[in-house]
């Protein structure tokens, strides 16, 4: 900062400093803002030179973590100023005080494209730096076509052109449109060839925004990017400026290598040739030392490259090659490398003929998960987990199963159920399968799942084999003073069912078998005791003729819960005490249970519903993960491919049907599963067009607005009675004025279907508004979220909803904002409580206006 001869700015920040307390601090604060609100607002009698020492203070107090909230005005002011030192505070204050919303900045806009289209290149240099760090849409459209001019222009310095580069680089993340694919194609290839690697490092910055988006439009610039990582790494005319640690330009290399990775393939042979023998001597060339700094600066090209490798699918030496680079890089003692080692190692998993040679490190990764940082046995869980299979199951499983009596709480619920999942999917026998689940139960079972037990007992039931085994097993267990609830659960189950088949072995008879379940009795809760009430009514029909004092004993027990305040125990010994007395009758009435019908794996389906991890993920949905948004209000970045007619656009209205009665299989609801930025989501099965929404989440993704044409007969709502659409439950119905001919996109009713089945869908859409839902219910207490999405290049105005509910529902929904912005999404949560069963349904009435149309 230019601050030489401001005496009051030097003081200022030497009293600071000098402050004992935080309080002291605050109060010369506060006193400065009041001087300084006490100056601006006699602005006429300021200085330039006061003016900037005020602004500077301000900077300075905004540093310090404190509000600044006036003086904003002065600042941009600054900006217009004639002089250096004037213009330098007042680029410098506005970019660091102001945001690219803020309503002062349109004031600057002029000035700045002035700076940038003048002579003066440090006026150029200020002005870009600012757009490219606070830029919005109003800088894109009206700064565009001058930032390109400066960054092609040949007069130009170096130092104007990187900063043009990544300058645009901003207004094209803000605006996707003011880059013409058709004609940049060229000038970006045009680029690449430049030699200053300043210019060329920006350029490569924009060139991964642009292919990102759009590489077809592109593939003029792939050998381009090959031939400047030849050049890198052959080390060819690279300034010493650009050197890092002996390594030419590392940031340009990444960045180069990431771009390479959103083209599918390389068809070109002398190209793919070329590349892969740079590759080639990125992998020899790479080894740990001990300075920190290179270390950092070659393992960041070395794992691009790997990325690079992978998704280019080289020969299997290649392959083998990286491999075997990670196995030395998890070996070694500094833990940033060997978490990136395990990481990479688990991505190149998704490669084949690849997990035979990672297998040759098991013994390595399996000590990695006793190593002091978690994210580092994290790391070695997935790959475990990740590379097991049918050879080596049993030495991955029973090494897990050390690992969680010492595992951190936070890691056993996942270590318990990746465990399970594989003694599932890999067991070499049902009975080690058994084993397995059992000794995790009891190792672990605050973190073991229902769905886990619940698999065992299927696996038993329906294996009559494995009956004798798994009763006897569990019978070892209940002998151990200590048992988890878990254990008690599944072993009543099973001892309930099967314990008559021990009858020969000793300490297995019926009243002996009893005894040792009932010590667990005062020790279980109530969700328990009905799973213990139904293991003696077994007990008590497979010991026909009845032992009669066994069951007096059990005759006691279900007397006492018969006036149990918890309604689903007071049943079962209601009705196990009634069915007990009916003799050998009782034979046929609690026989053993049926086999369980074959159905996929509750645990393998929970796994891969969660699998979202990045080792199963592409390079370029790696990328467009980096880029997602969490803001209540998400604007789209994609082009459009056109705007749509100006139609006006009626209200929308959630009317309830009173017909309940259908014959329709919803069974063509059936969900469809969608993989996108990492996160698998359900949606419907026939879009008619691109799903503005994603997965609810997701930033938005609009390939454009139907015609206002699109409509279809069984579509159009026009009234409740008669016709396909008066169906049972809800529906959206378009309340159209004589000039609306928009028509629904979509079967209505089928939508409504759908969201009956599932939380989270589309609800509603038409040429300009995409309306979904996304639920999550907690007991009677629900939160919803509207999701409410413009799929135009214009707002949508007057935006009303209104939520009438039925009498068995409470529901609150937030603000709707009068105004979505063009390509944005918006959020409105909707708090819901039931109160009571009921088949009515709440009405949603919901009006826009587009603004285009309006007078």
């Amino acid at each position: 900062m230019a601050m030489h001869g401001m005496r009051g700015l030097s003081v200022f920040i030497s009293d600071i400093r000098n402050c004992q307390n935080k309080e002291q601090e605050r109060l010369r604060v506060d006193k400065e803002l009041g001087n300084v609100r006490t100056r601006f607002k006699n602005e006429k009698g300021l200085s330039p030179y006061e003016k900037k020492k005020y602004v500077w203070k301000m900077l300075y107090i905004y540093m310090l973590g404190y509000d600044v909230d006036f003086g904003h005005m002065e600042a941009v002011s600054l900006i217009s100023a004639p002089k250096y030192p004037e213009k330098q505070v007042g680029y410098i204050v506005t970019s660091c005080l102001l945001n690219e919303n803020h309503d002062f900045l349109r004031l600057a806009i002029n000035t700045v494209r002035n700076d940038i289209i003048g002579r003066n290149e440090t006026f150029q240099c200020l002005a870009l730096t600012m757009v490219g760090n606070i830029g919005g849409r109003e800088f894109a459209e009206s700064l565009a076509p001058d930032v390109q001019k400066l960054l092609l222009s040949s007069s130009c310095r170096p130092l104007v052109r990187k900063k043009a580069a990544l300058c645009l680089l901003r207004l094209y993340r803000k605006n996707p449109d003011v880059v013409n694919v058709d004609g940049w194609a060229d000038r970006m290839s045009q680029l690449l060839d430049e030699r200053d690697l300043g210019v060329l490092t920006s350029s490569m910055s924009l060139l991964v925004a642009l292919v990102s988006n759009n590489h077809e439009a592109y593939w003029t610039c792939l050998p381009k990017c090959v031939k400047t990582l030849e050049r890198l790494a052959r080390n060819q005319d690279i300034p010493q400026e650009y050197t890092y640690y002996g390594i030419p330009s590392p940031w340009l290399q990444v960045k180069t290598m990431r771009a390479l990775q959103y083209f599918p393939t390389i068809e070109d042979p002398n190209t793919r040739r070329t590349l892969f023998e740079v590759l080639q001597r990125i992998l020899m060339g790479t080894d740990v030392v001990k300075n920190v700094n290179k270390n950092n600066a070659s393992h960041a090209v070395l794992f691009e490259a790997l990325a690079l490798v992978m998704h280019l699918d080289a020969e299997k030496e290649m392959m083998s090659q990286c491999v075997a680079l990670l196995g030395k890089f998890i070996a070694v003692r500094e833990p940033n490398i060997r978490y990136l080692g395990l990481e990479n190692m688990t991505r190149m998993l998704m490669v084949t003929d690849v997990q035979d040679i990672i297998k040759r490190h098991q013994a390595q990764i399996i000590t990695s998960l006793k190593d002091p940082d978690i994210s580092i046995r994290r790391r070695a869980l997935d790959l475990l987990y990740g590379m097991c299979d049918v050879t080596n199951a049993k030495d991955i499983v029973e090494e897990l199963l050390q690992y969680l009596s010492t595992a951190d709480f936070a890691m056993r619920e996942e270590l318990s159920l990746k465990a399970a999942i594989l003694a599932e999917k890999f067991a070499p026998d049902l009975s080690w399968y058994v084993d397995v689940i059992l000794q995790l139960i009891d190792k672990a079972g605050d973190f073991i799942s229902d769905d886990i037990w619940f698999r065992v007992v299927q696996f038993v039931t329906n294996n009559e084999d494995l009956q004798p085994y798994a009763a006897a097993k569990v019978k070892e267990y209940l002998d151990k003073p200590a048992v988890h609830e878990t254990m008690v659960k599944v072993s009543a189950y099973i001892l309930g069912e099967y314990s008559h088949l021990l009858g020969r072995r000793p300490g297995c008879s019926p009243k002996e078998i009893f005894s040792i379940i009932h010590e667990k009795l005062p020790t279980v809760s109530t969700t328990t005791i009905p799973i213990l009430l139904s293991a003696y009514a077994k007990i008590l029909m497979h010991g026909q003729p009845p032992d009669q004092e066994l069951q007096n004993q059990i005759w006691a027990i279900f007397n006492k819960y018969e006036s149990c305040i918890d309604a689903e125990i007071q049943q079962r010994a209601v009705e196990y005490f009634a069915l007990s007395q009916k003799g050998a009758a009782l034979m046929d009435i609690l026989a053993e249970m049926p086999k369980f019908p074959e159905r996929q794996s509750a645990l393998i389906k929970r796994a891969e519903d969660a699998e979202v991890d990045a080792a199963e993920q592409s390079a370029i949905k790696l990328r467009a993960q980096q880029q997602t948004s969490n803001a209540l209000v998400v604007t789209d970045q994609l082009p459009a491919n056109g705007a749509p007619p100006p139609v006006p656009v009626g209200a929308l209205t959630l009317v309830k049907v009173p017909s309940m009665t259908s014959d329709e299989d919803h069974s063509s609801t059936d969900l469809a599963l969608s993989h996108e930025n990492g996160i698998l989501s359900k949606v419907d099965p026939q879009p008619p067009s691109a799903d503005l929404l994603g997965d609810l989440l997701a930033p938005l993704a609009i390939e454009g607005p139907p015609g206002a044409t699109v409509q279809s007969e069984h579509n159009s709502v026009s009234g409740l009675e008669g016709g396909p659409d008066a169906v049972d439950g809800s529906a959206i119905v378009a309340i159209e004025e004589q000039t609306n001919t928009v028509q629904p996109i979509g079967n209505i009713a089928e939508r409504f279907h759908a969201l009956c089945l599932k939380d989270s869908g589309v609800l509603y859409e038409d040429p300009y508004i995409q309306i979904g839902i996304k639920a999550e219910w907690r007991a009677h207490h629900g939160r919803l979220v509207l999701f409410l999405g413009n799929k135009n290049t214009a707002p949508l105005v007057s935006v009303q909803a209104l939520i009438l509910p039925p009498a068995h529902l409470k529901m609150e929904l937030s603000l709707v904002p009068d105004t979505i912005p063009p390509r944005a999404q918006v959020q409105c949560p909707l708090e819901v409580v039931n109160l009571r069963p009921s088949r009515d349904v709440a009405v949603l009435d919901f009006s826009y206006k587009f603004a285009t149309n309006m007078g």
